[in-house]
């Protein structure tokens, strides 16, 4: 089976991305599809930009985070201390 099977071929472009650890990759694209500004790099994962000089940042990772330090930035000492008192309250049976 070759073209004359199948018929012609879609003209194709092939774009280089380059990200933050000076990967680069070429992605085939339709000669007549929109080109994404950014596509991530096969390799390491980071966003990859058509700009070689100027590539994408990496994304940054938050550390992560226990329950308690999301309740932390929630409630203040105070009102810890105060749910703390209730919650020991009602299990001692004083409420």
């Amino acid at each position: 089976m070759g073209e004359s099977a199948r018929g012609e071929s879609a003209p194709r472009l092939r774009i280089s991305f380059w990200c933050a650890n000076g990967h680069e990759t070429q992605p085939s694209f339709a000669g007549d599809a929109q080109i994404p500004e950014t596509w991530d790099c096969p390799r390491c994962g980071f966003p990859a930009g058509t700009d070689q000089d100027n590539p994408p940042d990496p994304p940054r990772s938050e550390p992560y985070k226990s329950h308690l330090a999301y309740v932390r930035e929630r409630r203040s000492p105070e009102d810890g201390e105060a749910i703390l008192a209730e919650a020991l309250a009602r299990l001692r049976g004083e409420v």
